[in-house]
């Protein structure tokens, strides 16, 4: 019902506010056909190319995946929906995730996000990482549903160093039955819009393990070095 009402929606803010393609401005889709195709850079890739951390794959998380580098188009369209309302991306930045994690992605049964704060939520109205991972869930055949939420508000990661980030986000999160949706006996594919180190990741996947899932993996659509 909610994808239903968020596409509804869409369709009339295209009849209402025709869009401008976020990476080159030229009228028509907020994603056009010539910039779009940065969402795939990395479509060819082999699963378990390094991620250049510095260490391992952040614990506990079993697979760290992306879809294209944070530059040129894929940044302008994540600044978009993340800063300036355009909720229409979530479909081409869904879509890229979902053909991403089809190619290489292995077992995950169940589709979550990593979640802004609530305060933060209400001042901008929805998620992003929410709706992106809806639109992924939705092209790749498999449920959604939210089993985490972020109970303390935390600096933007951006903002910090690299040995920062991991206690910034350190009991950030809790997932659980009084929570959200019960992960217990799934294997989750945690959805996010960019990754840097993978410390929020991973502490959404300890999280998760902790309230009874059996695994976390993770994507998001870009990197940022």
């Amino acid at each position: 019902m909610i994808d239903h009402l968020r596409r509804a929606t869409t369709r009339a803010l295209d009849a209402a506010l025709p869009a401008a393609c976020v990476g080159c401005g030229s009228e028509g889709p907020s994603l056009c056909r010539e910039c779009a195709p940065a969402l795939d850079g990395r479509l060819e890739a082999p699963a378990g190319v390094a991620i250049g951390l510095p260490g391992d794959l952040p614990a506990p998380l079993l697979q760290l995946d992306w879809c294209a580098p944070f530059s040129g188009a894929v940044r302008s369209a994540l600044h978009a929906i993340k800063y300036a309302g355009e909720q229409r991306l979530a479909e081409p930045l869904g879509a890229a995730v979902a053909r991403r994690w089809a190619r290489i992605g292995v077992g995950a049964d169940l589709v979550t996000h990593v979640p802004v704060h609530a305060a933060r939520a209400r001042t901008r109205g929805y998620d992003q990482a929410e709706l992106i991972a809806r639109v992924a869930a939705r092209h790749l055949g498999l449920p959604y549903a939210t089993l985490v939420t972020r109970e303390r508000a935390t600096i933007a990661q951006f903002d910090l160093d690299r040995s920062d980030r991991a206690a910034n986000v350190a009991g950030a999160f809790v997932a659980g039955p009084d929570r959200g949706d019960r992960p217990v006996g799934h294997w989750v594919l945690l959805v996010d819009d960019v990754v840097t180190t993978g410390a929020t990741l991973a502490a959404c996947a300890e999280a998760l393990e902790r309230a009874g899932a059996l695994g976390t993996s993770a994507i998001t659509v870009a990197r940022e070095r």
